[in-house]
């Protein structure tokens, strides 16, 4: 078995294509197709059905992603560890964070390292704070950087900074005019972020807090700017971070409730195994200089 063969496998597993998977690793598919079909008979085990066009992974080929995920996580790590001997003149970074993160805190750090260190390539993955969590604990990020809960066990948390949510609601939403009651709050509508994301988990506990721990009326976006179109468009209310409404409350496209705002940490997650590369130092001293190891 050979890291080639890996990562063809996990191309495959993912995109559930064989063609896909071939564009993306820049080979032709025949000769993914006889690095999967080696990999099957070298150790006698299907890891794919086929299913006309389609491909899908076996009993066997899904006990083994993730363990080929590992693997190439570690193969990866080695080759961090070698790049650092070169200093900050090449080398690799991933960061995951959440999307409040990743829209409005990261992009002018990114920018600046970059102009400092344009020789080390970086990757940013933008998901929910639960994926964040999983990807740091998978080895598949450097670093990661999350709003509030979702952090899985055995990772290294760090508070670094905190954020505010506001209750919006469109000026044109019946609540912009009047107070709303009780029996109000529980009937919604309400606009949310998917389960998972750390907006969401801090929204359900601050509804829970006001007595509506099953709001009616709600619906799920996967991103905060689609909520937050949502609630212009007049859908309903939402708990969402001043970052991401600042300007729309400026202008008066959106109003806050009389509620107060809801409080969480942001946090910086690593992996306690993980070897911490030259890069990852260098982006820790320029985002976060008093927590940075």
């Amino acid at each position: 078995m050979t890291l080639e063969q890996l990562r063809i496998f996990l191309a495959v597993a993912e995109r559930e294509h064989v063609t896909r998977a071939a564009e993306a690793l820049h080979l032709t598919q025949s000769a993914v197709s006889a690095a999967i079909s080696a990999l099957e008979a070298r150790h006698g085990t299907k890891l794919f059905d086929r299913i006309g066009r389609g491909i899908k992974l076996t009993e066997a080929g899904r006990l083994f992603l993730p363990e080929a995920r590992a693997v190439l996580a570690r193969a990866a790590a080695a080759e961090r560890v070698l790049d650092d001997l070169a200093g900050l003149s090449r080398g690799s970074l991933r960061i995951a964070a959440s999307q409040t993160l990743a829209t409005y805190w990261l992009p002018p750090l990114v920018v600046r390292f970059h102009a400092r260190h344009p020789g080390i390539a970086l990757d940013l993955l933008t998901a929910n704070s639960e994926t964040v969590s999983r990807e740091v604990a998978a080895l598949s990020a450097d670093l990661g950087f999350i709003e509030g809960g979702a952090v899985q066990e055995g990772l290294i948390d760090r508070p670094f900074g905190a954020d505010e949510l506001f209750f919006v609601v469109a000026p044109t939403h019946p609540w912009a005019q009047r107070t709303p009651t009780p029996a109000d709050l529980a009937a919604g509508p309400w606009i949310m972020r998917e389960a998972g994301s750390g907006t969401r988990a801090r929204m359900d506990e601050a509804l829970a807090d006001m007595g509506v721990p099953e709001p009616g009326g709600r619906l799920e976006f996967p991103s905060n700017e689609a909520v937050r179109s949502a609630v212009i468009a007049g859908g309903g209310a939402t708990l969402i971070s001043h970052l991401a409404v600042a300007a729309d409350l400026a202008d008066g496209r959106l109003l806050r409730l009389t509620a107060p705002p809801a409080t969480r940490e942001f946090r910086l997650l690593l992996h306690p195994e993980r070897h911490l590369t030259e890069a990852a130092r260098a982006f820790l001293r320029l985002a976060l200089p008093e927590t940075a190891p």
